[in-house]
């Protein structure tokens, strides 16, 4: 057992699980405060986490996992079959990747007035109900925390700095949906800290996925080009199927501009992360 590894994966893995519910706090309770920038902030963020996830796919993970040796067509193969598998069970609602809860705007609005809130992540789709828990929210949270934490593990395994890459990626796409998450679980929950804590606490089974990633994928080391490519779809699929349909609304030129801009700093972010 390498314990530096080990270390920096459960580092990591908090980081992205737990680090992400927390970010989306704060940033909700900027949107509370100034509900008219809620919009624009949504669309910048979603814009951002499109192309750090894309470029940790295409110029990270997948590079990657090409570099261990096993035949190209069989990895294209595993990412084909990664997208399709992602695809069914986003039909299934076993795994919905999805950021679905809508603007920032429309959440503050639902919350202020106490809507229900329909969300869509992990294998539910729920309307949180007054003292129902929000345990679906939870429980789909905790299975989505799991497998990134174990494709977090993986990247590390493969790399140092990927790991990081691959954690900065989830954290980045796990944001948006936490804040629909946490207006879920502030209508169920009896206090605004109690469902951050509960949001949290789903978010740091992260770290677990992450641990076992490490002793199941260390033990097969010909696996991981293999689990980096899966890595790779699931981004990948996350930024196209789920990210960028949100992206696809009319716009005028300048914000447009601004649109690609926060895509491209995604992109350069990714990039340079990785140069330094």
């Amino acid at each position: 057992m390498n314990l530096r590894v080990f270390l920096e994966i459960i580092s990591a893995t908090l980081a992205a699980g737990v680090g992400s519910v927390w970010l989306a706090a704060w940033l909700m309770g900027l949107t509370e405060r100034a509900a008219a920038a809620s919009s624009t902030r949504s669309q910048n963020l979603l814009s951002l986490s499109a192309g750090a996830l894309l470029a940790t796919a295409f110029l990270h993970l997948l590079p990657e996992a090409f570099e261990a040796g096993p035949s190209p067509s069989g990895l294209f193969a595993c990412l084909l079959g990664g997208l399709v598998f992602f695809f069914l069970l986003d039909k299934a609602e076993l795994w919905h990747h999805g950021h679905e809860h809508g603007e920032l705007q429309a959440h503050a609005h639902a919350h202020a007035h106490d809507h229900p809130h329909d969300h869509h992540h992990g294998p539910h789709q729920t309307s949180a109900a007054p003292g129902g828990g929000g345990w679906a929210v939870l429980t789909g949270d905790s299975l989505h925390g799991f497998g990134d934490g174990v494709l977090i593990a993986s990247a590390f395994l493969a790399n140092g700095r990927l790991g990081w890459l691959a954690a900065l990626a989830v954290l980045a796409h796990e944001v948006p949906h936490h804040m629909g998450d946490l207006v879920v679980l502030r209508q169920a929950s009896a206090s605004r800290r109690w469902a951050l804590v509960k949001v949290s606490l789903a978010g740091a089974v992260t770290a677990l996925g992450g641990s076992v990633g490490y002793f199941l994928v260390g033990h097969l080391a010909s696996s991981l080009p293999y689990v980096l490519t899966i890595a790779s779809s699931s981004f990948v699929y996350v930024a196209l199927a789920d990210l960028v349909p949100q992206l696809q609304k009319p716009l005028t030129a300048r914000e447009t501009a601004i649109q690609v801009s926060w895509l491209l700093a995604g992109l350069v972010l990714v990039t340079l992360f990785s140069l330094g």
